[in-house]
């Protein structure tokens, strides 16, 4: 018989900014929820509906990413299904949360120049710097290719 499967993937937007924190053992923890809407036809009219969901990133993946999960920002994140349970005043209780495999950023939710409030660039993204000899300027025009100066490596 196969084992069991537990993955989840979803795609949403960041409904608060990420926390930040260690555990007693130093692992770095990075929690955080996901809003996922889907549509439903209520009558003739459709509607959203949100689900929420709490995340959980680890270790370096969690100090990384962490300045990049504001509010706002859309994610696809794939992870596993884990519950938390726990007694309290002789009461049970019980949380399901996705620990996060992997994470990638889609958008930054923001329009406008408003402030990144000292967590990265509004982005979190600057494209690299072209270097000179890749520069579209420097290719050769067609007007300059001079064929007899490869007359000699023709094969045939």
């Amino acid at each position: 018989m196969a084992g069991d499967i537990n993955q989840v993937i979803l795609v949403g937007r960041v409904t608060r900014d990420a926390e930040l924190r260690y555990t007693a053992s130093g692992s770095a923890l990075c929690n955080f929820s996901v809003a996922v809407n889907r549509r439903a036809k209520k009558g003739d009219q459709w509607t959203d509906e949100a689900s929420f969901f709490d995340l959980t990133l680890w270790e370096k993946q969690a100090e990384n990413l962490n300045k990049y999960l504001v509010k706002g920002t859309q994610v696809a994140v794939q992870g596993e299904l884990r519950q938390d349970r726990w007694e309290k005043d002789g009461q049970k209780f019980s949380k399901i949360q996705v620990f996060v495999n992997n994470l990638q950023l889609l958008g930054s939710g923001r329009s406008g120049g408003g402030s990144s409030e000292g967590r990265g660039t509004e982005s979190g993204y600057s494209a690299p710097a072209r270097s000179p000899e890749k520069s579209p300027a420097q290719k050769p025009a067609a007007d300059d290719f001079d064929p007899q100066a490869y007359e000699d490596d023709i094969p045939f």
